[in-house]
């Protein structure tokens, strides 16, 4: 293990130690694509430099890294691979949004946060299912709920310790009523599913977690919201989690970026290459624009409607900046970007998951627009 194992939060220099990190897994990267397993030495390295905690607030027992270099520690990581970035980051950003409500709203959240410091806990997201409709069925039973559930994208589940997830309630009185809930992995009914067979990002494992019959005591549920509209705590997650997982597509941008020019500079120097070099520069530099203009947002801007509309403005033109760069990176090169042997093609495939990510472009411009004619968020 390279020295990243440093335990004084205000020394740790995270963009050095995902530095490191990367160094250390690179050999596996490919590997890990080609047969769809899991990037278990990143996860393993990234626990041993502390990661899983560095948001934690040093208060209550964390690293207290500041948000800003996660972000770019995770851009770090995803110019090797970009799996193992992508699928931190969706732990990150679970600890990111309780740490931003603890210190900025004193929301009773500390609990869950020193859990994650102190047992070094691995949190693992089924956003990709449960977004502002969620999904499954929270029936009420003595002392709780029973949930049945398929949750997709549950990148990183091989080794995580709680399910972070919702549920649809129908309650007698409120109606329709999504349950926000953390469930241990270890919980009888909960069961990983063999289905991430897919183009890119192949090493995160985020596979589909079934619930079969879970109980969840009524003390586990954190929050409770009406299926399919904006919420205060999804304005905080839009806005808090993008920059971190955004941050992984960048990178692999990045990476295929670096990669092309060390390639270019030693062919004949027409103006064609000049061009095309320049092409790719241009959208690199937007897409860098982009991803720091949505930490700026998650930074400084209060919560709400119209920072979320800022955000999902920040996080399409991102992610299209970082798709062109690739693009442009496998042009400058010619066709031997097209042989997998090189890594620009694996770099192009794994950064069309930056187009699937809530909220997708079309939904973007609906909201942005709404928001913009003055007629709210919601539809």
């Amino acid at each position: 293990m390279p020295d990243t194992q440093v335990t004084d939060h205000l020394t740790i220099d995270w963009i050095a130690a995902a530095d490191a990190i990367g160094r250390e897994i690179a050999a596996t990267t490919a590997r890990h694509d080609e047969e769809d397993t899991f990037v278990e030495e990143g996860f393993r390295a990234l626990k041993a430099a502390g990661f899983f905690k560095a948001l934690v607030p040093a208060e209550l027992g964390g690293l207290g890294a500041d948000y800003r270099d996660i972000c770019q520690a995770i851009r770090r990581l995803g110019t090797i691979c970009g799996s193992t970035a992508l699928a931190f980051s969706m732990h990150s950003h679970l600890v990111a949004v309780p740490a931003w409500r603890w210190r900025h709203e004193k929301a009773p959240v500390e609990g869950l946060l020193k859990r994650v410091a102190a047992e070094d806990l691995v949190l693992i997201s089924s956003g990709g299912s449960d977004w502002l409709p969620s999904n499954g069925r929270a029936e009420k039973v003595d002392g709780g709920f029973r949930v049945t559930a398929k949750k997709v994208f549950s990148s990183g589940c091989q080794m995580g310790d709680l399910l972070v997830t919702s549920a649809i309630h129908d309650d007698p009185q409120a109606g329709p009523t999504v349950l926000h809930f953390a469930v241990p992995f270890r919980a009888e009914g909960v069961r990983r599913l063999d289905t991430w067979r897919v183009l890119g990002m192949r090493g995160t494992g985020s596979h589909d977690v079934a619930l079969e019959g879970v109980f969840v005591p009524d003390a586990a549920i954190v929050a409770r919201r009406p299926p399919g509209q904006w919420h205060m705590l999804f304005h905080h997650i839009f806005a808090l989690a993008f920059p971190l997982v955004y941050a992984a597509y960048v990178g692999v941008a990045e990476g295929a970026r670096n990669h092309a020019l060390e390639i270019a500079r030693v062919k004949p120097k027409t103006a064609a290459l000049t061009i095309a070099a320049g092409r790719m520069e241009n959208a690199f530099m937007q897409a860098e624009m982009g991803l720091d203009r949505m930490i700026a947002i998650a930074e400084t801007d209060a919560p709400g409607p119209e920072r979320t509309s800022r955000a999902a403005i920040a996080h399409t033109l991102t992610a299209e900046a970082a798709i062109a760069t690739v693009e442009r990176a496998m042009e400058l090169v010619g066709g031997s970007s097209f042989y997998r042997d090189l890594g620009l093609e694996r770099a192009f495939r794994d950064v069309q998951g930056a187009r699937f990510h809530p909220l997708q472009e079309l939904p973007q411009l609906e909201l942005t627009g709404r928001m913009a004619l003055g007629m709210g968020i919601d539809g």
